[in-house]
């Protein structure tokens, strides 16, 4: 039995208890069928988050935006909607995107163990700090990313086409996805920096596909199950995400694997500015409304 089996095994295992989990919680629940509007939703933020650029930002959105579901549900019902989703990506990206077993996997595990070990330390972190500092980096990687593509080619690239890391590249990739994986837990996407991490460290940019949809496709069923085990979810929502997000997943993921690279690298330059743009805008919101709260008479009362 090789690598990757045993990691579609374990994938499988974590997937089929998060199943049980939601379907346990169902007399809990008034259970309703989704509506269109969520599966619609579910099938176009998942469509776009096969191709890197997220699912939850959008969601949330539409969410706000069609009155669906209650603040205080929505990011159990993003965890729990997107999951089933997320492991078809990663399932399909491994099976397509030939990445070497042990980079793919210590990659992969570095991200879940950042998530899990790194929780406690980034979580002390100032969040407005972490999203100024993430922002101004990665806009600063997506100069240089174009700077290097084949059409400006202002200098050598640092991108190749190897599927594999080797000893000091490997390391670091293992200390970068580890990082990468502590701060989603104040979420900061780990897509668009990933994209970054595997063009300067010399992978073809698809393998940054299985990489990341693995990483999330291991992290997300954990992180539903607390969700489900409070009800801090809405079921129906939830499901129409689901039941929209797989077909579109399949679909996206073919286009991808056709996609010429020079296609590629442009869609991870959108990715990585999309990312740094919502990253500072949320920083001057937070700022703000931070502000706002101490300038009321109300803040100063004892």
């Amino acid at each position: 039995m090789n690598a990757i089996t045993i990691l579609y095994i374990v994938m499988g295992v974590v997937g089929i208890l998060f199943v049980v989990a939601v379907v346990g919680s169902f007399p809990r629940h008034h259970v309703r069928p989704p509506n269109w509007i969520e599966v619609a939703i579910g099938a176009v933020t998942n469509f776009f988050d096969t191709l890197g650029v997220g699912s939850f930002a959008p969601t949330v959105s539409l969410f706000k935006f069609f009155k669906l579901v209650p603040d205080e549900k929505i990011p159990g019902t993003l965890n729990v909607g997107h999951t089933l989703p997320t492991i078809a990506e990663a399932v399909i990206f491994i099976l397509i995107i030939s990445v070497d077993p042990l980079t793919l996997i210590s990659l992969i595990a570095a991200a879940v163990a950042g998530a899990w070990l790194g929780a406690g330390l980034v979580a002390r972190w100032p969040r407005r700090n972490v999203q100024i500092a993430m922002g101004i980096a990665l806009v600063v990687a997506a100069v240089i990313f174009v700077m290097k593509t084949k059409q400006v080619n202002v200098f050598p690239s640092t991108g190749g086409s190897a599927l594999a890391l080797v000893g000091t590249r490997l390391w670091i990739g293992i200390a970068v996805n580890f990082a990468l994986g502590a701060l989603m837990t104040i979420g900061i996407g780990l897509y668009a920096p990933c994209f970054i991490l595997v063009s300067f460290l010399g992978l073809d940019i698809k393998a940054a596909f299985p990489i990341m949809m693995g990483s999330c496709a291991f992290l997300m069923p954990i992180a539903s199950l607390r969700f489900v085990k409070f009800d801090a979810y809405s079921l129906a929502a939830s499901f129409g995400l689901s039941l929209g997000g797989v077909p579109a997943v399949i679909v996206a993921a073919l286009i991808v694997k056709s996609m010429d690279i020079n296609v590629v690298e442009w869609l991870v330059v959108g990715v990585v500015l999309f990312a740094a743009y919502t990253m500072l805008r949320s920083a001057i919101r937070e700022h703000k409304a931070a502000s706002d709260y101490a300038a009321t008479p109300e803040s100063f009362s004892g």
